[in-house]
């Protein structure tokens, strides 16, 4: 994923958009892993994707905190 702009709102939508995916990832992964056929494998790649736009938010986060001079 990129962003072609610095501009907050933009990244405010994304920020959105990666924490609704994240939420519906958590609560797939909460219903997959009460089934025992579940494939083990899938829901280790899903935990990897939330890992994954868990970093991703932290880091669009962070670029919306202004810079300090110190």
């Amino acid at each position: 994923m990129t962003i072609d702009s610095n501009h907050p709102a933009e990244i405010a939508n994304l920020l959105a958009e990666l924490r609704e995916e994240h939420r519906d990832l958590d609560e797939a992964i909460s219903r997959l892993a009460s089934d025992p056929a579940m494939d083990q494998l899938q829901i280790t790649r899903m935990k990897k994707r939330k890992l994954k736009l868990k970093d991703w938010i932290a880091y669009l986060e962070s670029k919306l905190i202004p810079d300090l001079d110190a």
